[in-house]
């Protein structure tokens, strides 16, 4: 069962999918009262886990309309919806087990991980700025700036 599947499997009861919306322009997801609508324009089961994750998060963590990005507190409910995904996708114990599955470069995490390669980069960017340089967790640290690794302590 790969992420996308997993993800159509614990889908909340209440919450309705429609996998192929034709919508127009760059949109690839949308949440609205518990309908998720996926773009027909996503080809790979990654790219859709990816969008099904955040609007997933948009799900569990925000409320109301938030389309109007001038107002700081829907950008924060956006922000908030991404995490969840980065968080439910990777994880920094996603990224440590890509290294110790002995993963070489970004691609090769993004396909263990089974996300796409832009969505593993983003949620690295994220944990960048949540931890700044590096954060520890467990017997590894890992690090973010001034490139992205992983130590395993002994």
């Amino acid at each position: 069962m790969d992420k996308y599947e997993k993800l159509i499997s614990e889908t909340p009861q209440d919450v309705t999918i429609d996998e192929n919306y034709p919508f127009k322009g760059k949109l690839s997801g949308l949440y609205v009262d518990g309908n998720i609508a996926l773009s027909d324009k996503l080809k790979t089961s990654k790219e859709k886990a990816c969008v099904l994750a955040e609007e997933l998060g948009h799900h569990h963590t925000s409320h109301g309309n938030i389309i109007d990005f001038n107002k700081v507190s829907n950008r924060k409910q956006e922000h908030r919806a991404r995490m969840w995904a980065y968080n439910k996708m990777v994880g920094l114990m996603g990224l440590i087990k890509a290294f110790e599955r002995k993963c070489h470069d970004m691609s090769e995490m993004a396909d263990y991980l089974d996300v796409t390669e832009e969505f593993l980069k983003e949620t690295i960017n994220y944990y960048a700025t949540k931890y700044g340089t590096h954060t520890t967790v467990d017997n590894y640290i890992v690090f973010f700036a001034p490139s992205f690794g992983v130590l395993k302590l002994i």
